[in-house]
């Protein structure tokens, strides 16, 4: 995936085509118009320029000058708070600390949900059967604010966005009662953002 903006600094992202935690990155990515160089990694076969960046040879991994991150969050605010416009974090330090919170119960609750169906086996229909109940439980906030517990897009939503794109992938139909969240998925899949991010494969994750 080309991108291309008016940033003179040039990062690279190693990046998985269909890995959830590196689309968040990039949605960060391509709401702030960052230019950066992607590296396409197979999972199973990370290159040894990676290994030799990331102890784990994980993705995504982010390359900016000497400095090498790892983790999807710790990435996320970091190029947020070196490109600050648009601002995806609050300003003031209690609105900040209940983002970052709220973040950590997305990644304890639903990208623990997700790990287990990328597992499959006995405990997949278990799994999804509870991410689903526990995103119909959630929907109704979304009625109160645009965005997640916002009036503007934050990285709460670039959190969220991925895991509801993959729904189908993962044989999830959300029942009427959470009408609000499926009226906020449809307008976060619609920002241009949202859809530069998105790698040849999530095209087909989402729209397939």
């Amino acid at each position: 995936m080309a991108v291309v903006a008016s940033r003179k600094s040039v990062m690279t992202l190693f990046s998985g085509a269909t890995d959830m935690h590196s689309h968040r990155v990039r949605i960060v990515l391509a709401e702030k118009g960052i230019t950066f160089d992607e590296v396409d990694v197979d999972p199973t076969k990370p290159p040894e320029d990676l290994l030799e960046l990331n102890p784990y040879g994980g993705v995504p991994t982010l390359v900016d000058r000497d400095l090498v991150l790892y983790d999807s969050q710790v990435i996320m605010e970091y190029l947020d708070e070196r490109f600050p416009h648009p601002p995806l974090m609050p300003v003031d330090p209690v609105s900040r600390a209940q983002s970052r919170m709220t973040m950590s119960r997305i990644r304890r609750d639903w990208d623990s949900l997700v790990d287990r169906i990328n597992a499959g086996g006995k405990d997949k229909t278990k799994a999804v059967k509870e991410l689903r109940e526990s995103l119909t439980v959630v929907a109704p906030i979304f009625e109160q604010k645009p965005f997640f517990l916002s009036d503007e897009f934050s990285l709460l939503d670039c959190a969220v966005a991925p895991i509801l794109w993959r729904l189908p992938e993962y044989g999830i139909e959300l029942p009427a009662q959470a009408k609000p969240m499926q009226k906020y998925a449809q307008r976060l899949f619609a920002m241009e953002s949202f859809r530069t991010s998105l790698t040849e494969s999530e095209r087909e994750i989402g729209e397939g």
